[in-house]
C-alpha cells in the first residue's frame, strides 16, 4: 500500500485526493446556506445530502456491502467512523450556517491538537520536541483568536465557534481512525460516513424539533439537494483515499489548503472579511497545522 513518503509516483494521486477534497470543503459550505436561505435547516439538508450520497454508494458499490467484508476483526473501528464522521459533518455545517466561515474553519483545523492525542492513543505514534511546539502554538493561535477585553479566559463566544471546535476534535478523531482501519475498503468507508452524516442529521433535526414541508420544495431544490450528495459521497471516497494512504499527521497539513479557497469564497461569495486578531489567531494555527508534519519525527 503506497505510503506519502514511498515512491514519487506513489505520492502524488493521495496528496491530489486530497487536495481535492480540501477544495471541495471549502467551497460547499455555499450551497448548504443557499439551502438554509430557502428554509431548509442545517441539520435536514445534511441528513437529505449525506442520505443521497449513501444511496449512490449503496448502489456503485454494492458489492462491496457485504456481512463477511464488514464484520471483520475491525468491525468496531468501521462502527467508530460512521459515528464520529457523522458528528464532524453536522458540527461543521451548522457551523458555517450560524458563524463566519474563515473563523469556523480556522478552529475547526485546531484538529493537529486534538490529532497528537488520537494518534498516541490508537496508533501509538509517540511525540517529538515539535508535537509540544504543535501543542503551544495551536493553543496560543486558539487563545489569540477566543480572547474578548474584560473576559478572564479565552472562551469561544458563539455557537459557531463551539460547533467550529468540536468539529475539529470529531474530524480529527475520523482521520486517526480511518487511517487505523485498514481491513476496510476505501468505499465502505466511504458509505459509513455517509450513514454517521444522515443518521446524525436526522437524529438532531428531531431533537430540535426541524420540520420540512416536503410539498413546498420546488424541483430546482430537490436537485440542489441531489447534487450537493453526491458531490459529498464523492468527496468522502476521495478523502478516504487520501487519508488512507497519507499518515494522519501529514493529512491535516494538507487540507489546510481547505482555508485558502473558504477565505477567498467567502471574500467574494458573502463579503466576509477577518479581523486582525482573527489574522494573527490563524496564523499560528496554521503555522501548527505545518509543524505537525513533523510531530513525530
Amino acid at each position: 500500500m503506497p505510503q506519502l513518503n514511498g515512491p514519487p509516483q506513489h505520492q502524488l494521486i493521495p496528496v491530489l485526493a486530497l487536495l481535492c477534497g480540501a477544495t471541495i470543503w471549502g467551497l460547499v459550505w455555499y450551497p448548504y446556506r443557499l439551502l438554509d436561505q430557502t428554509g431548509i435547516s442545517g441539520e435536514i439538508s445534511t441528513a437529505i445530502t449525506y442520505f443521497f450520497g449513501l444511496l449512490l454508494g449503496l448502489v456503485i458499490f454494492h458489492k462491496s456491502v457485504r456481512p463477511a467484508l464488514i464484520f471483520n476483526d475491525q468491525a468496531h473501528l468501521l462502527l467508530l467512523i460512521c459515528f464520529f464522521a457523522g458528528w464532524a459533518n453536522i458540527a461543521y455545517i451548522l457551523g458555517i450556517l450560524v458563524g463566519e466561515v474563515v473563523r469556523v474553519l480556522l478552529l475547526f483545523y485546531l484538529a493537529p491538537l486534538w490529532t497528537i492525542f488520537f494518534s498516541w492513543l490508537f496508533l501509538k505514534e509517540k511525540l517529538s520536541r515539535y508535537g509540544y511546539f504543535v501543542i503551544a502554538l495551536s493553543l496560543s493561535g486558539a487563545a489569540t483568536m477566543l480572547w474578548q477585553p474584560g473576559s478572564y479566559f479565552p472562551l469561544p463566544s458563539s455557537h459557531g465557534d463551539w460547533l467550529g471546535l468540536f468539529g475539529g476534535f470529531m474530524f480529527s478523531l475520523v482521520n486517526v481512525l480511518v487511517r487505523k482501519d485498514q481491513s476496510h475498503s476505501i468505499e465502505l468507508k466511504a458509505i459509513a460516513i455517509c450513514l454517521g452524516a444522515s443518521l446524525v442529521g436526522f437524529g438532531c433535526a428531531w431533537a430540535m424539533g426541524s420540520s420540512l414541508a416536503v410539498k413546498e420544495i420546488t424541483f430546482q431544490i430537490w436537485l440542489l439537494l441531489l447534487g450537493v450528495g453526491i458531490v459529498m459521497f464523492c468527496m468522502s471516497l476521495i478523502l478516504q483515499y487520501g487519508l488512507t494512504h497519507v499518515p494522519s499527521n501529514r493529512a491535516i497539513v494538507i487540507l489546510i489548503f481547505e482555508l485558502f479557497v473558504a477565505t477567498i469564497a467567502a471574500y467574494f461569495l458573502v463579503n466576509e472579511t477577518i479581523s486582525l486578531k482573527e489574522w494573527l489567531g490563524g496564523i499560528m494555527i496554521i503555522s501548527a497545522s505545518l509543524f505537525s508534519s513533523r510531530m513525530n519525527h
